[in-house]
């Protein structure tokens, strides 16, 4: 536990890195005075659209990685590996079906699904190079991954990518880029300027091997690769169709949709502070796993199953109710446009959905890297089939908030899902004594904070409010010993500061 302790405690300081960045870049669009709503909500469908084209092009291409990198690396010296020409190769020849469908069905798209809202139209034909870079640039992510280089991928996916917005973003305010169109049209190559420093990295580090030779592991696991790619390319298809389609439906069916769609990005984004810890448990825990099934040490996969549930949990209540408490009064202390007040209950109940999700632990990575890994596509299923009727009723019926509730809702049925089938398999859950005390210490602490100063308002009660409730359930934590990784890194902090 002790690699990926110290993996995923660096990996979460670099993506609150990130985060910090991230929110600077959202309050920059969507101050008063700034961009518009509209210009915001087309960068969330950029996003969207280019998630959807991964999910396409990459012929779970990263999954075969995650499973067979520690075979490829056991059996294969470096020259001979030809894991990573096939993970690109395969993708860049997907990418040509996502360009020629694009370009077929385009009036389609933009004249019956998303008629209202022509800026997708005008700035189409940019979602192609923004979309082939994030598709080669999550492929030599997941890789990275498997090299032990966690905290690079999450330097370059969580704080490179947006310090090149905030860059855009500040040549515009400053009237170097003097138009939208011209923002749109950077913004566009950004992740093929982070694979591009990716390749540069990986050949000067001597991980970067090309072969044209196909080599005795991969003839050896063929059928299973084959396999692997039918199930999780469909399944893969399905999560990300089921996480992206709240926006695309918010953008086909609302009034002003890309507008709307903004404004719901807004209540994603502050979500997303929330989930920062989860992708750096995950960016750190999928390596481990993996090598864990391969060795069979099922009491290793129990013991990342039960830490990743509580520490998870203990960040996600902690950062939605410092969220929670504080919404409506930061957005008008730092004079965000009013529109965005809207955003409170799509981040409520997507705030939820995040406790719920990772406090249930990394079972996703547990069953992905397992031989079990068939039953993602399953759930995966399911999962659609609740997504795509709730988020398309509950859109028509509840405007923007529609799709929130229907992502707690199906994102809760998936996550029992998956909870009963590892308890069943395996007799591993991800529950213990603490995960009570974890809800009890930040519900006691937020009512601590939020009733006695619920109605000051201003930047220093941010800060007071803030304190009240983070200075107990600190010392409730320790003190109660909820984290085994908490402690240690408590006392490393302690040691340091008695140093200077």
């Amino acid at each position: 536990m002790s690699t990926i302790r110290r993996q995923s405690i660096v990996s979460s300081m670099v993506v609150y890195v990130g985060f910090a960045i991230g929110f600077f870049n959202t309050y920059l669009f969507t101050r008063q005075g700034g961009f518009t709503k509209e210009q915001f909500g087309l960068t969330a469908i950029f996003v969207a659209m280019a998630q959807l084209m991964y999910s396409l092009s990459s012929v779970a291409m990263p999954a075969v990685v995650t499973k067979f990198f520690p075979y490829y690396k056991a059996h294969l010296p470096p020259k001979k590996n030809d894991l990573l020409t096939i993970a690109l190769i395969i993708p860049c020849i997907g990418f040509l079906p996502v360009i020629i469908l694009g370009i077929l069905f385009k009036e389609t798209l933009v004249t019956n699904v998303f008629n209202n809202s022509p800026e997708l139209l005008r700035y189409y034909y940019w979602l192609f190079p923004f979309g082939f870079g994030y598709t080669i640039f999550m492929v030599l992510d997941v890789y990275t991954w498997q090299l032990q280089k966690a905290v690079l991928s999450n330097v370059l996916k969580e704080v490179m990518f947006r310090v090149f917005v905030t860059v855009l973003i500040a040549l515009t305010m400053f009237g170097l880029i003097e138009s939208f169109s011209t923002f749109i049209g950077l913004y566009a190559f950004v992740y093929v300027g982070l694979v591009l420093f990716l390749f540069i990295y990986l050949a000067l580090q001597g991980h970067l091997h090309f072969t044209s030779t196909i080599s005795k592991v991969t003839r050896r696991f063929k059928n299973k690769i084959k396999a692997l790619v039918g199930f999780v390319w469909s399944g893969g298809l399905i999560f990300s169709l089921s996480s992206v389609i709240d926006t695309l439906f918010i953008a086909a069916i609302l009034p002003n949709g890309i507008g709307a769609a903004g404004i719901f990005t807004f209540g994603q984004y502050m979500t997303s502070l929330i989930q920062a810890p989860q992708r750096a448990v995950i960016s750190a825990a999928t390596g481990p796993l993996s090598a864990a099934w391969r060795e069979k040490d099922y009491d290793r996969i129990h013991r990342i199953y039960q830490q990743s549930s509580i520490n998870q949990l203990l960040f996600s209540v902690a950062m939605f109710s410092l969220i929670w408490m504080n919404f409506e009064d930061g957005i008008a202390t730092f004079q965000l446009q009013p529109a965005y007040l809207d955003a409170k209950w799509v981040f409520f109940y997507f705030g939820l959905t995040r406790i719920i999700d990772m406090g249930t632990g990394v079972n996703a990575q547990i069953i992905g890297t397992s031989s079990f890994w068939k039953f993602e596509f399953t759930s995966g299923l399911i999962l659609l089939g609740l997504m795509l009727p709730l988020n398309f009723f509950l859109t028509r019926s509840l405007g923007m908030y529609g799709p929130a509730l229907a992502n707690l809702i199906s994102f809760s049925v998936y996550n029992v899902i998956r909870f009963v089938f590892l308890y069943r398999k395996f007799g591993m859950q991800p529950f213990t004594r603490k995960t009570v005390y974890a809800l009890l210490v930040a519900a006691l602490c937020f009512v601590l904070a939020y009733l006695p100063f619920r109605e000051y308002t201003g930047l220093h009660w941010l800060a007071i409010r803030s304190l009240v409730f983070l200075v107990p359930f600190a010392i409730l934590t320790i003190k109660l010993n909820l984290s085994a990784d908490f402690l240690p890194l408590w006392q490393t902090v302690r040691k340091r500061l008695r140093r200077r």
